[in-house]
């Protein structure tokens, strides 16, 4: 029962303000993240600490037995070893995923938003749960694998954020969309922030198994949450079967249908743009804890949950920094804006031998986020409402494959450039942020006609 009976004199848009009264999409989103970033961290230092005690290599993180690590071949195994195993979570969440993420999305346009949400919330619980097996057990750490792999099968947080933003799609104006989903990825700062400063109060004396109880505890609620209280936001929904080949030719033909030739050039050049953002961000993000822990840095776990919110909260600064330049500058300058910081910030990392300067390279990261809930609201106003989950599951499909060439490059880049420069997968990510800033640029300057309102009507 969805509670939409209304007089006849009501107005059109209730049905919308009851869908954000009775339950939207942010808590879900904010849950989800702080149960992510609270494992994340933690689940890098344990493979340290985990590889460390079966090599017999003393992983203190003290400074003074820190300061050799760099030319301590037991040391460098043991990065290798953490870096490899990151690699292999990803790249096995990815290959699944880049089957189940565009799937669910397309379904959702027909089934609701609901499903899919709740399908990602229980992938999460079990993934939380195969890690707790994996730290309290001393299982082998490709159970862990595993737990990404049935993850990505049932919708992974990806899958989440595509029926999330879909849903946001669906319940705000062309003019409101971009704030409202650059609120939806403050909510993913706050959390991760929140879950920062939590994870490292949490994790006292190498007591690994703490934050993955709390995350167990959070993504039970997240579930009920989405089971019950969510407010779906698809109007007209129709039953339909899951595994058909339907839905992925929905998410193919928003490229190569023929239709209005300057929406679906426009959507391919933003897929590219957001597809290297999402990559440099998060192969950045993978690499960021093992930098820290290693020499010269030698952070301990007070200081890498520092580092961790510190990597949070562009999130909600992008958010009041959009808000601000929105007035006096179009999207696409203000994303640029972004950009420029975001790639100062990765040349600061790359040279960064001290603590004072790693929190400078985090600080001119204040407006890099920026980028993606512009591009993402500009994508929304290219498809019709009827191809919103479609939009978003391709999307999420992007995020995959960038997860995937994230892992790739920067964790594979980052052991094999120990010995010659240490920093340089930053100085990588730093150029490659060139090409998104290049795109947005051209794509602007052509964006003199009209970008098709037709199809980014309000609901």
């Amino acid at each position: 029962m969805e509670g939409r009976a209304n007089s006849p004199g009501e107005p059109r848009a209730w049905p919308t303000r009851s869908v954000l009264c009775r339950g939207c999409v942010e808590p879900l989103v904010f849950l989800a993240n702080f149960a992510l970033v609270l494992q994340g961290p933690v689940t890098t230092q344990y493979l340290w600490h985990r590889f460390s005690a079966d090599l017999g290599y003393n992983g203190t993180r003290h400074r003074g037995s820190c300061s050799n690590h760099s030319v301590n071949p037991i040391a460098q195994e043991v990065e290798t070893l953490t870096s490899h195993w990151t690699l292999y979570m990803n790249v096995g969440g990815f290959l699944v995923g880049l089957f189940s993420s565009t799937l669910l999305g397309a379904w959702s346009d027909c089934v609701g938003r609901r499903p899919l949400l709740v399908l990602a919330s229980l992938g999460l619980l079990l993934q939380t749960v195969l890690s707790i097996f994996v730290v309290q057990l001393h299982l082998h750490v490709g159970y862990l694998v595993l737990g990404r792999i049935l993850c990505a099968l049932l919708g992974d947080f990806s899958g989440l954020l595509a029926a999330g933003f879909a849903s946001v799609a669906d319940v705000s104006s062309s003019r409101t969309r971009t704030i409202r989903m650059a609120l939806l990825e403050a909510c993913i700062g706050v959390a991760g922030m929140l879950a920062s400063f939590t994870g490292g109060s949490l994790l006292q004396e190498q007591v690994y198994v703490n934050p993955f109880w709390l995350a167990l505890a959070l993504l039970t609620v997240m579930t009920l949450y989405a089971a019950f209280c969510f407010g779906e936001t698809v109007k007209e929904r129709t039953p339909t079967r899951l595994f058909t080949l339907r839905h992925h030719r929905s998410i193919i033909q928003l490229y190569v249908t023929q239709a209005l030739e300057k929406s679906r050039k426009h959507l391919a050049l933003y897929s590219v743009a957001i597809f290297v953002m999402i990559t440099v961000h998060l192969g950045a993000q993978d690499i960021l804890t093992l930098y820290e822990l290693s020499a010269p840095l030698c952070w301990d776990s007070r200081l890498i949950s520092y580092g961790s919110a510190a990597q949070q909260l562009p999130y909600l600064t992008s958010l009041l920094g959009l808000r601000l330049l929105q007035y006096c500058l179009a999207d696409t300058w203000v994303a640029e804006i972004g950009l420029v910081f975001n790639i100062l910030g990765m040349m600061v990392f790359a040279f960064a031998t001290i603590t004072p300067l790693m929190f400078t390279g985090y600080g001119l990261l204040f407006l890099s986020l920026v980028v993606t809930p512009i591009i993402r609201a500009k994508l929304s106003r290219l498809v019709r409402q009827s191809e919103q989950g479609a939009l978003f599951s391709a999307l999420a499909c992007v995020n995959g494959l960038a997860m995937l060439m994230a892992s790739g490059i920067f964790n594979s880049l980052y052991p094999a450039t120990l010995n010659l420069m240490k920093g340089f997968p930053f100085l990588l990510g730093a150029g490659l942020l060139f090409i998104p800033a290049i795109l947005m640029g051209i794509l602007e300057r052509d964006n003199h006609c009209p970008e098709f309102q037709e199809f980014s009507q309000s609901p």
